[in-house]
């Protein structure tokens, strides 16, 4: 039998149609343009698309560890998404920060985990997914941050009129 999770997300009138996401009992805010000239605050859908990569990732590597019994104290997985050029694939940039007692072999082999994700698996059917290990210590410049309302300017996308 098939186990199914839903989200949902609606767009909330008592909140000027801001979109709003829902699994279970939580709720989080979806952000992006609005369809009349504003920006709706939240995680985009590719923010969320990258944060369910890195939240997949961070499972499968912990997962490993402990299978392991590796002395990972601590993972942290940043996820980037690239627009691939016209008629090339679409990439993800993962960097996984390993902290713990661990040596060179056991951090390789938990890199390697980290293709072990399901979300992965899934997204790397239509995407790149390109995996290194974390050598800065700042994070990310905001001036080489994508935005989503850029993006989807550049989408070939009718118009629509909205009901």
């Amino acid at each position: 039998m098939t186990k199914i999770r839903e989200v949902v997300v609606v767009s909330e009138p008592s909140n000027h149609g801001a979109l709003v996401g829902h699994v279970g009992e939580s709720r989080f805010p979806v952000g992006g343009p609005d369809g009349v000239g504003h920006i709706s605050s939240g995680p985009n859908p590719y923010d969320l698309l990258s944060a369910s990569l890195a939240a997949c990732t961070a499972m499968s590597v912990r997962f490993q560890a402990r299978r392991q019994k590796l002395s990972l104290e601590r993972v942290e997985v940043g996820v980037s998404f690239h627009h691939g050029a016209q008629g090339e694939r679409d990439a993800f940039v993962r960097t996984l920060k390993l902290e713990g007692e661990l040596d060179a072999q056991q951090r390789a082999f938990l890199l390697e985990a980290a293709n072990l994700c399901p979300v992965g698996q899934i997204l790397g059917i239509s995407a790149d997914i390109h995996t290194r290990p974390d050598t800065t210590t700042s994070g990310p410049d905001a001036s080489t941050q994508a935005r989503y309302e850029d993006d989807l300017a550049e989408l070939q996308i009718p118009y629509v009129d909205p009901d």
